[in-house]
């Protein structure tokens, strides 16, 4: 598969510090290993290779990893390699609270020190839900031994009433019908064994399928890999696949440092506008840059939106899902739609160039992925957002927002929590119109802690009642990639650390212009400076654990919220072995 032709020697693999040398302590290495019923030959003289398996019983994206780690086996033994599986702290992002986010960096943590600690050559990284993938990614980059990403996939497609329903994107539509109470409660119980009816990722183009597919045009999975149903034989096959590649990136040493450069990057922010994907893949892809000692900008991410644009007709943006994606040619054919934008000679983990692994690629379904000349939405996938709201930047997606709020002035309704916003957002006397622009504060990464997905704000019962079905919703916090509607996120710097968003009050008129990049309140610079004076920090929530020391270390949303002692890429030591 690969072209490259410099090879390792057995003496130069990590693997052989701990199994190789004639001394009391590798003795007691091999000894331990056959304790386990391993004979000699199985593990030495070949390279070890690890399988970080984020599989649980609470995560139903990740449900099949247990199965499909034995497929990795297959293809790791098939090329002379010696498996292990290493389980890592599992991120599905319904169940975790309050947010994955919190353990994003935890995992990313995990990744590395495991790799570090342990005799491993090479990795496959299985994950796929939200934060799993980020987080493999960001602690294998950081280790920068070979590694390759092994995606979840996609869950099957489902159809209510003859249409077709994404996971999370139906939920907040059918929701709202709910409340309006258009849906009935027997039917909305059935509702819930809808659009959820398989193992696998969110089948819409949220968090999850934006991440996996910028991961494949950054270079590091298979072609084709993160669009194949998790159902689907492909997909085991695909699986056995990393598992036969990985051994020959160990021999060819191909880790991240020598094929994931700047050209791979902007590769991936190209793909991530042409999906029209998740805002989260904003602090997602700066903190992956970050590993790698490359600064990303949130103002580099807006250039390239508004050269790419959304060309994947896929929920939130469209009215497709990941398996027509799949059928329709998945990232390859995408990928070769927007050729001019990309830097084909970019290196992969297959050993040849972005340019060679799309070569032949096809697009078998131009209802799905779209032409450059016809794309899915007007407004582009990512817009970042200044002004005296939001100094160090917001951002909006105006693909999945309506477009009658791009410029929009209206008087600010204020919450202070999420717990306070759901108390009273429904309630018959709120004080509130169309117009209204719904503002939480305090749900950025030190205030929630976390950034939970907040800040898609439900639109109140008695609007819903009349028809509305989206306003104008500003907050510091995060809004999760299947969702949709005129939502103004990450606002930095955040409220908890007095950045202006914790200034505005009740009835302080804001003003939001799309195409001129702007969010601004209309208040007098000497009122806010009154405020400013008046305001105090929010009291810790957290006394111990790992969350306080997120809270003490993490950066701002506009820096990728990643933990300040991990970022950039200095050599750590390998352990020593005595």
């Amino acid at each position: 598969m690969s072209s490259a032709t410099s090879r390792r020697t057995l003496e130069s693999l990590r693997s052989q510090r701990w199994l190789a040398p004639d001394d009391m302590r590798s003795f007691a290495h091999r000894q331990r290993l056959q304790q386990m019923g391993l004979r000699r030959e199985e593990f030495l003289d070949r390279p070890v290779i690890a399988i970080i398996n984020t599989w649980s019983d609470l995560s139903p994206c990740h449900s099949h990893l247990r199965e499909r780690a034995e497929a990795v086996k297959r293809g790791i033994l098939l090329a002379g390699g010696f498996p292990v599986e290493l389980p890592a702290l599992s991120l599905g992002e319904v169940m975790v609270k309050p947010t994955t986010m919190i353990y994003r960096n935890f995992l990313a943590m995990e990744t590395e020190e495991l790799l570090r600690s342990l005799p491993i050559d090479g990795a496959v990284l299985l994950g796929g839900c939200d934060k799993t993938t980020p987080g493999m990614l960001m602690g294998a980059i950081s280790m920068d031994i070979p590694a390759i990403f092994c995606p979840a996939g996609p869950m099957l497609n489902d159809r209510y009433r003859g249409q077709s329903v994404g996971a999370g994107t139906h939920t907040k539509k059918f929701w709202d019908d709910y409340v309006a109470g258009d849906i009935a409660k027997p039917e909305w119980i059935k509702l819930e064994a809808k659009m959820t009816r398989s193992p696998g990722t969110c089948n819409t183009m949220g968090t999850a399928s934006t991440m996996t597919s910028i991961v494949e045009a950054m270079g590091f999975t298979l072609p084709g890999a993160t669009s194949i149903p998790a159902m689907d034989a492909n997909h085991v096959r695909m699986a056995s696949q990393c598992g036969e590649r990985i051994v020959d990136m160990v021999w060819e040493d191909l880790k991240p440092s020598r094929f994931f450069t700047r050209a791979s990057l902007s590769n991936g922010v190209a793909a991530y506008m042409a999906l029209g994907g998740s805002t989260n893949a904003a602090i997602h892809l700066i903190a992956i840059a970050g590993r790698a000692g490359m600064a990303l900008s949130l103002d580099e991410m807006d250039a390239m939106a508004q050269k790419v644009p959304v060309i994947a007709n896929l929920f939130p943006s469209g009215d497709k899902l990941m398996e027509d994606f799949f059928y329709a040619g998945g990232m390859p054919a995408l990928l070769k739609e927007i050729t001019p934008q990309l830097d084909l000679s970019a290196l992969t983990v297959t050993g040849r160039s972005l340019g060679e692994n799309i070569a032949d690629a096809v697009c078998l379904d131009d209802s799905v992925i779209r032409k450059v000349s016809q794309p899915v939405a007007d407004g582009a996938a990512l817009a970042v957002l200044r002004g005296n709201l939001c100094p160090g930047g917001a951002v909006i997606k105006p693909s999945a927002a309506n477009p009658k709020f791009a410029k929009h002035r209206g008087r600010a309704l204020v919450f202070d929590s999420n717990a306070e916003m759901l108390a009273q957002i429904h309630a018959p006397e709120l004080d509130i119109d169309e117009n209204t622009v719904l503002i939480l504060r305090n749900g950025g990464p030190i205030g929630a802690p976390g950034m939970p997905e907040w800040g898609n704000l439900p639109v109140p019962k008695k609007l819903l009642q009349q028809g509305v079905r989206d306003m104008v919703r500003i907050s510091d916090a995060r809004m999760s990639g299947t969702h949709y509607g005129t939502c103004v996120l990450h606002v930095t710097p955040e409220a908890a650390v007095g950045g202006p968003l914790a200034l505005v009050r009740n009835g302080d008129m804001i003003e939001l212009d799309i195409a001129a990049r702007s969010l601004n309140m209309d208040v007098p610079e000497e009122e806010l400076a009154r405020r400013r004076a008046e305001w105090l920090p929010p009291a810790q929530k957290y006394a111990r654990g790992y969350t306080r020391l997120y809270m003490e270390h993490v950066t701002q949303a506009d820096q990728g919220c990643d933990l300040d002692f991990l970022l950039g890429n200095a050599a750590t030591p390998e352990p020593p072995i005595f």
